[in-house]
């Protein structure tokens, strides 16, 4: 059975490109950039040069004194916690109700040992409200030390209003870190003149190597530590750094700019071909989030009259890997936490999944997927109709 995988979202194919630089990297020798020795100062040439080219790719210097920072994490995750709970220690965290559950998970922890918590509502669309950012900084009553967003939402792919959202809180002072795990590499950036704090992002959604992220700090801007116990990273994250790991990070995040546009171009007419292709046979299916702009590779789908459990289980017999959910959560299968943000009918909620293309998918590929996922929703849906 040929199987084809729609789930870029969770998690991306290396690129051969990058596999192979790593490759190399990993036979070149023993790698620790913290010796004084001719192996450590090569490891730390080589992790520095990786270093300031992200920061070209991403429109920011990272080789100025007292300037803009890359802290390497070993990814979304920890880059997501650090932020949080590292960039302010006091004070009102204010999010959206649709982040990721690393930022949600986080900031809820937080709560629990004193912090306040502000959310921002999401329209049926899932389109954050940045009204309610403006009034919650207008308000005398909230000592906001810190706002959270994300740049486009996992599930849905709805691309948010960063750009807007870092203006309202330049013009308050108050520092924004974005969560940018599903756009760097995938949408322009230029961090130099973004108006944002603090960014995170991470290798494997672009094609890099899995277990290895990053956490961007603006000039002056200052971020506690995690981990304790040495002094790498300026002592924000100490640990030998995994040469290798950056070293592929680099490589793939050149060429996911270097390919964005053609990339962008070719998973937006696979999305489309896979919307269109079931709501030709099926067009009382709702697509999530599609009246905004979304990420070109993102397809958000409710299956109505069938289970989201049921059609991924049936899905992934048939050879199609896609997800009911974030890839964080979706091991239990819980309600989506971002579809009743958005207030969607349960009978959406429980019947959605969402499908990932890449720039490795074929037209091919959709093409079998939506003649699979047709198939299984008309079996699924006819059983449940007669069970009902």
């Amino acid at each position: 059975m040929t199987k084809v995988y729609l789930d870029n979202n969770a998690t991306t194919a290396i690129d051969p490109r990058v596999a192979k630089v790593m490759l190399a990297q990993f036979l070149d020798g023993p790698t620790n950039a913290s010796s004084q020795h001719a192996f450590g100062r090569r490891s730390r040439s080589t992790l520095d040069a990786a270093i300031e080219a992200m920061g070209s790719y991403l429109g920011t210097r990272l080789d100025q004194p007292n300037g803009a920072r890359l802290i390497i994490t070993s990814g979304g995750t920890e880059s997501n916690h650090q932020a949080l709970t590292g960039l302010s220690d006091h004070g009102t965290l204010v999010l959206s109700q649709i982040e990721h559950p690393s930022v949600l998970a986080t900031a809820k922890w937080l709560e629990h040992r004193g912090r306040t918590l502000r959310w921002l509502e999401v329209d049926q669309d899932g389109l954050v409200r940045l009204d309610q950012l403006e009034m919650l900084i207008s308000a005398d009553d909230h000592d906001i030390a810190l706002v959270s967003l994300m740049a486009a939402n996992n599930e849905t792919g709805v691309i948010q209003p960063i750009r807007q959202a870092a203006e309202i809180c330049q013009k308050a002072g108050i520092p924004l870190h974005v969560d940018g795990t599903q756009t760097i590499g995938k949408l322009p950036l230029n961090l130099e003149d973004s108006g944002i704090s603090a960014l995170t992002f991470t290798a494997h959604k672009f094609h890099g190597p899995v277990g290895i992220g990053g956490l961007w700090l603006a000039p002056e801007v200052k971020v506690e530590p995690v981990f304790h116990g040495g002094e790498q990273q300026l002592e924000t994250r100490p640990g030998t750094e995994p040469v290798a790991l950056v070293v592929g990070m680099a490589e793939a995040l050149k060429w996911a700019v270097d390919e964005m546009t053609h990339s962008a171009e070719h998973c937006g007419v696979l999305r489309d071909r896979l919307e269109n292709g079931i709501l030709e046979r099926h067009p009382d299916l709702v697509v999530q989030g599609k009246i905004h702009d979304r990420l070109p590779g993102t397809s958000s789908i409710s299956f109505l009259k069938t289970d989201r459990q049921s059609m991924l289980m049936a899905l992934d017999m048939a050879g199609i890997a896609c997800s009911s959910g974030s890839a964080c959560s979706s091991g239990s299968s819980p309600p989506s936490h971002v579809l009743t943000a958005m207030n969607r009918p349960a009978n959406e909620i429980e019947s959605t999944l969402r499908f990932g293309v890449s720039k490795f998918s074929t037209t091919e590929e959709i093409d079998k997927s939506i003649d699979s996922i047709c198939i299984a929703y008309n079996k699924l849906r006819t059983k449940t109709y007669v069970d009902n």
